[in-house]
C-alpha cells in the first residue's frame, strides 16, 4: 500500500440528481499510476464517479483533493492532466487528423502535430495513411470509438477515464483498445480509471477492481452484492428467496430493501453435500468459469446458485484437490453472519 500522498482523495462526496439517485462516498482515494476498474448495475453510480473524478461534475457536498491540492469550482489546473472518453464517441465534424489534434490546437501545442497525431492513430490500430484524412462519418462505430481514444492519447494524459469503452464496438476493436491503454499507461505512466460491463475484458487491464452500486464503492469487487428485500424467518434471521427456490439467511439488515455484501473469501465450495456444518447458508450452484487473479495468485471461481451470480476465492491448490472445472455442480457454504450491511 502507498504511503505517500494519494492523487485523489475524495471525502464525504455526495451528488444526487433529484430523488432519483445519490452518490455517498465516505472516502476513496486513488495512487498515482493506479489502474482501477470499475464495474456494477447501471445506475448504480459509475458514470456520475467518473465524471466528479474527471473533473466534468463538480459534487454537491464534499471536498476533492488532487495531488495534494484542494479542487473547487476556479480550480482549472487538474482538467489539462485528466482527460475523460464517455461511452458514446463525440466526433467534430470534420477529418480524423482534426479530430485527433485538436486537443492539442486548444492548448496551443502546434510543434510536431503531424508526428503526435500519426503516433496516435497508430497506437489504437489504424494505420495514419488510410485514416488520417478520411471524414468522420466514413467511420465505422469501432473506428469512431478507436479514433475518439486517439484524441486523448496524444495528450499523454496523466490520468485517462473511460467509461464503457468498449460497449457498442466488436471483438477486435475491443482488443485494439485495450492494449492502446495499456500502451498509454506503459509509455506515460498515465493513471487508469475504467469503467466497464465486460469484467472478462476489464480483467486484462486492472488489477485492482472495485464494484459500484447504491451510490456507494466497495472496496473489493471480490464482495458480492445480494439485494433486498429481507423478510423476517425464525430465529431472528431474515430471510431473502431466490429465483429457483432456494433461500439466503442474513442477520437483522438496517432497513427491508437494504443490499449485503458477503465477501469471495467468505464462500466455501464443496463437491459434495456438506453435513455437521454450523453454516446457515448451503446452496446447491453451478460453476460458471473460472480464472486465476493475477495480483494474488487466488483463484476466482464465478457461481450461479439459484439464479443468483457469486463469486468465491480459493488458492490453487484447493481448486486442484476439490477438483473444480466450469460447468460441475456444487455446493456454496456461508455463515449468515457473513452477510454484512453497508
Amino acid at each position: 500500500m502507498s504511503t505517500g500522498t494519494p492523487l485523489y482523495l475524495l471525502k464525504n462526496i455526495s451528488f444526487h440528481y433529484k430523488e432519483r439517485f445519490e452518490l455517498n462516498i465516505p472516502e476513496l482515494s486513488i495512487d498515482s499510476g493506479a489502474s482501477i476498474g470499475l464495474i456494477g448495475p447501471n445506475g448504480g453510480g459509475k458514470s456520475t464517479l467518473l465524471r466528479i473524478v474527471g473533473f466534468l461534475l463538480h459534487p454537491q457536498e464534499g471536498e476533492i483533493y488532487y495531488n495534494g491540492e484542494k479542487v473547487t469550482r476556479e480550480t482549472d489546473g487538474p482538467r489539462r492532466e485528466v482527460t475523460t472518453m464517455l461511452q458514446e464517441p463525440y466526433l467534430l465534424k470534420r477529418s480524423v487528423f482534426d479530430n485527433i489534434a485538436y486537443g492539442l490546437k486548444m492548448r496551443g501545442e502546434r510543434q510536431g502535430t503531424r508526428e503526435r497525431v500519426y503516433e496516435s492513430l497508430e497506437m489504437v490500430g489504424l494505420d495514419p495513411a488510410g485514416f488520417a484524412s478520411r471524414s468522420w462519418f466514413e467511420l465505422s462505430g469501432g473506428e469512431a470509438q478507436r479514433v475518439s481514444l486517439a484524441s486523448r492519447l496524444i495528450l499523454k494524459p496523466r490520468v485517462l477515464i473511460l467509461d464503457e469503452p468498449t460497449a457498442s464496438v466488436d471483438e477486435a476493436s475491443g482488443r485494439l483498445i485495450k492494449e492502446a491503454v495499456l500502451q498509454c499507461r506503459e509509455k506515460y505512466g498515465t493513471t487508469l480509471l475504467i469503467a466497464s460491463h465486460d469484467q472478462i475484458w476489464l480483467n486484462t487491464i486492472a488489477s485492482d477492481i472495485r464494484k459500484v452500486s447504491l451510490g456507494r464503492v466497495w472496496e473489493s469487487a471480490a464482495g458480492n452484492l445480494i439485494a433486498g428485500p429481507w423478510k423476517s424467518g425464525e430465529n431472528g434471521l431474515y430471510l431473502k428467496k431466490l429465483p429457483d427456490g432456494q433461500t439466503i439467511f442474513a442477520t437483522k439488515p438496517p432497513e427491508p430493501e437494504r443490499q449485503g455484501m458477503i465477501e469471495a473469501t467468505d464462500i466455501i465450495i464443496s463437491t459434495m453435500p456438506p453435513e455437521r456444518v454450523s453454516a446457515q447458508n448451503i446452496l446447491n450452484a453451478g460453476i460458471m468459469n473460472m480464472r486465476i487473479e493475477k495480483e494474488s495468485g487466488m483463484m476466482v471461481v464465478g457461481l450461479d446458485a439459484g439464479g443468483l451470480q457469486l463469486t468465491s476465492r480459493i488458492t490453487q491448490h484447493a481448486a486442484r484437490s476439490l477438483g473444480l472445472f466450469p460447468g460441475e455442480k456444487v455446493w456454496v457454504v456461508f455463515k449468515a453472519t457473513s452477510i454484512k450491511w453497508s
